[in-house]
């Protein structure tokens, strides 16, 4: 069996660049929050300065499409979230990841959520809610 090699001690080469975790260098992400990505020029971000819908306060799984229906020619939903129906339009916000209904059909809704990924950039993501029936 051989006899260990002896610890030798290195010097850090290094100790003049920018340390990766640094709190310098974690705090300012944090600081510039998601308002910084909108300004840095991202092709996805959220409207974050207009006023929130009704419906944006209740995540996705907790609505359910109960029906649908046109009026004046235009395509409208029905979900019934806490027991109440909301009539829902393309183009209305709805869901606590900024989704916004893209398309309305006889047993769908369709909306465009934008999330951030791991990495902090926002990204948009499908979603769909299915007709259900009307039972509790």
């Amino acid at each position: 069996m051989a006899e260990p090699v002896p610890f030798q001690p290195q010097t850090y080469a290094q100790a003049q660049s920018v340390d990766p975790f640094g709190r310098d260098r974690l705090a300012k992400p944090q600081a510039a929050g998601p308002a910084a990505v909108v300004r840095s020029g991202a092709l996805v971000a959220p409207e974050l300065a207009r006023a929130k819908q009704s419906l944006e306060a209740f995540p996705l799984d907790a609505m359910t499409m109960v029906g649908s229906l046109r009026r004046v020619g235009q395509p409208v939903a029905l979900l019934r979230v806490n027991s109440l129906i909301y009539q829902v339009r393309t183009g209305d916000y709805l869901g606590q990841n900024f989704g916004r209904v893209q398309k309305i059909s006889e047993t769908s809704l369709a909306l465009r959520e934008i999330v951030q990924d791991a990495s902090g950039e926002w990204v948009e993501r499908a979603a769909i809610l299915q007709l259900q029936g009307m039972s509790k």
